[in-house]
């Protein structure tokens, strides 16, 4: 009876942890058998038996009968008058079976065998969830704001697991209030000592990606595939789609009846601006269309550097560039090449790195980060929106504007 109360007030943990009971019995097993090998030296020669139904549990210690005087072993011989007095007629060289009671273990041995249980389960539990999460990573999961730190926000799901937002996988204008659900992608899962630490993001390009998924029946049924994505979160992002079948067309059913359908991505995203473009395996066409709304002239690729130089009328440059050049950082990462923006009517232009001897090369770079790799197309700009666009001081601006302007003047 011992046995049986003592697995009865284990069965709190198969309830509170939602642990089926056979692995209960499993954990049980190899927690008694450790507890047996410190008692005794080996478990070897112990029978466990349990009854999950019951949720009952035997120990029968197993002994082999010799004389008196020949026990070198008394774990695993027991001496003929002692297996005597378990039953009159046992005889030399017969096995002896012996319940093991719990008291005989000793009520230390009860205490650390019930918290090496606790241990044990524990284990199974960040084992069995370490092992779901694995499995969820790149795809969208939903969980409840539980406490909201400087540098992370920690969600729980239903189940009760811990899972972290860290402020980098955030977008900018992301704001959470406790209780509030939030969507995210699992990005990964480690484990730390014995504990599964999850991370989720926000700014992924999977996260995007999988929301086309969930809102568009199309790309979730496999008509329309999601072939590239790329962000600046909270700011702006491109999407290559393409379909195999010629009756679809991929950007108007991925954008909707006047932006319907992706009205609810761009919500999620903090009022991410969500460019859709055909995908196309021809490089020049596809480079015109990630440098949407812009209307690209033509387009000269460099295969061996993967530059791309793009000829716009002069009014389509700001729209090519984009607001911080985000327009155009995102198409070359789109499309793989490195894009330079070349005016029509230009010829007179001069590049930037021709004044590498009176502007130092990180200043240039600083132009050249935004799209503006000549003379006339920093000149076209206005000073105080090269100031907001670049890391530049005003006074460095309007210095560099001076150095280029003498060049035109000269």
């Amino acid at each position: 009876m011992e046995n049986l109360a003592l697995i009865d007030s284990f069965s709190e943990f198969k309830d509170d942890k939602l642990i089926d009971r056979v692995t209960l019995m499993a954990i049980l097993e190899d927690v008694f058998r450790n507890a047996l090998k410190k008692k005794f030296g080996s478990d070897d020669n112990f029978d466990i038996i349990i009854n999950p139904d019951k949720g009952d549990l035997e120990i029968w210690r197993n002994r082999v009968v010799v004389a008196d005087d020949d026990v070198e072993d008394d774990n695993q011989e027991i001496s003929l008058s002692e297996a005597r007095k378990i039953e009159p007629d046992f005889e030399v060289g017969e096995d002896v079976s012996e319940e093991v009671k719990l008291i005989d273990l000793g009520r230390r041995s009860i205490l650390a065998l019930r918290q090496n249980l606790i241990s044990k389960i524990h284990e199974h539990d960040n084992t069995t969830i370490y092992k779901q999460f694995k499995d969820l990573i790149g795809e969208i999961y939903t969980a409840e704001v539980h406490h909201i730190r400087h540098k992370a926000v920690i969600l729980l799901d239903d189940e009760g697991n811990e899972i972290i937002l860290p402020k980098e996988k955030q977008i900018p204008s992301d704001f959470f209030r406790k209780g509030e659900n939030v969507r995210g992608i699992i990005e990964s899962v480690e484990l730390k000592g014995n504990k599964p630490m999850i991370l989720m993001s926000r700014t992924a390009p999977e996260f995007l990606e999988k929301l086309f998924e969930q809102e568009i029946p199309e790309v979730f049924d496999g008509l329309i595939t999601v072939k590239r994505v790329v962000r600046i979160p909270g700011e702006k992002a491109k999407v290559a789609v393409d379909s195999y079948d010629d009756r679809i067309d991929p950007v108007g059913a991925c954008v909707g009846m006047k932006g319907s359908r992706i009205h609810g991505i761009v919500r999620e995203l903090g009022n991410e601006n969500i460019d859709v473009i055909n995908f196309t395996n021809n490089p020049q066409l596809f480079i015109s269309r990630a440098l949407s709304p812009a209307k690209v002239t033509s387009v000269s690729l460099n295969d061996e550097t993967m530059h791309a130089e793009v000829l716009l009328k002069p009014e389509e440059v700001s729209k090519a560039i984009g607001k911080g050049g985000f327009n155009i950082r995102l198409a070359g990462q789109l499309t793989g090449y490195e894009i330079d923006v070349l005016r029509e009517g230009a010829e007179e232009d001069v590049e930037l790195t021709e004044f590498s001897d009176e502007i130092e090369a990180w200043i240039i770079q600083e132009f050249r980060k935004i799209g503006l790799d000549t003379a006339k197309s920093v000149l076209d700009q206005d000073i105080d929106d090269l100031v907001k666009r670049t890391d530049l001081e005003e006074e460095t601006i309007i210095e560099v504007v001076k150095i280029l302007k003498e060049e035109f003047e000269d």
